[in-house]
């Protein structure tokens, strides 16, 4: 069976997801492409799958209802639970999960980063900062109540949807979907006096602009580390090698 033969789920969400499906649907690919839809739902030329797997009892029960032949998981690095039931269908009935993960950022020598693999140890570490620019996604109500309690704290929080949790009057809600560039970070972080950037190690080029603001005005970054992911059949970290095995894939 090659390439052509075989039918791929990618487990999409991200823009390096959406560049992967088009480029193998238009090499002649039968390729699914998943989103959860929160978000926006793009215009693909091959079948789209939005809202999840629910809808068919899971994704165990959606591969073998649509005789999927490879999983290739494309999302967020810190879609943990996605990543972990992805490996553990295609275990149950047999078939490969391939993994596409970029590669996470990388520290330089001017950076001041303070690392945490824990997200309670991050928020207690923002005690005494001013002005934080939260750009780590969606905060659950334990972490919003916690700033929130910092006197004289302000909070700036970046995400593409609004919070479903209660806003405190110290938190800015500011709505923006990446890319973002050099120019418009600076007079963000400028405008609001920030002296604390958090983020998670996400990795890419979409979002890496406010690190390098970060870096030029020393402002200190609490990042917040990628989590353990069970390993996939094969991993990938550079989009074309990706694309160049499953063109040249044979079963």
């Amino acid at each position: 069976m090659k390439a052509s033969d075989i039918k791929i789920l990618v487990l999409g969400g991200t823009s390096d997801a959406k560049k992967i499906a088009l480029e193998l649907h238009n090499k002649g690919i039968c390729i699914v492409y998943s989103i959860a839809g929160l978000v926006r739902t793009p215009v693909m030329p091959c079948e789209l799958l939005v809202g999840g797997f629910t809808q068919f009892g899971g994704l165990t029960q959606y591969l073998k209802l649509k005789k999927i032949d490879v999983v290739l998981d494309v999302t967020h690095p810190f879609a943990k639970n996605m990543s972990t039931q992805a490996v553990r269908s295609t275990q149950e009935i047999q078939i490969p999960c391939w993994r596409f993960n970029r590669l996470p950022w990388v520290r330089q020598p001017k950076d001041q980063w303070l690392e945490f693999s824990n997200w309670h140890d991050l928020i207690n570490s923002l005690k005494g900062k001013k002005s934080v620019f939260l750009t780590a996604g969606q905060l659950d109500q334990e972490s919003i109540d916690q700033l929130a309690a910092y006197t004289g704290q302000k909070q700036v929080l970046r995400t593409a949807l609004e919070s479903s949790m209660c806003i405190p009057n110290s938190m800015i809600w500011v709505k923006a979907i990446g890319p973002f560039n050099e120019a418009n970070e600076t007079e963000l972080i400028s405008n609001h006096a920030v002296d604390a950037l958090v983020c998670k190690n996400s990795g890419g080029a979409a979002t890496e602009a406010k690190l390098l603001v970060a870096r030029k005005k020393r402002i200190p970054v609490f990042m917040y580390q990628r989590p353990q992911l069970p390993c996939a059949d094969l991993e990938f970290t550079e989009i074309d090698e990706c694309l160049s095995f499953i063109t040249r894939y044979r079963k």
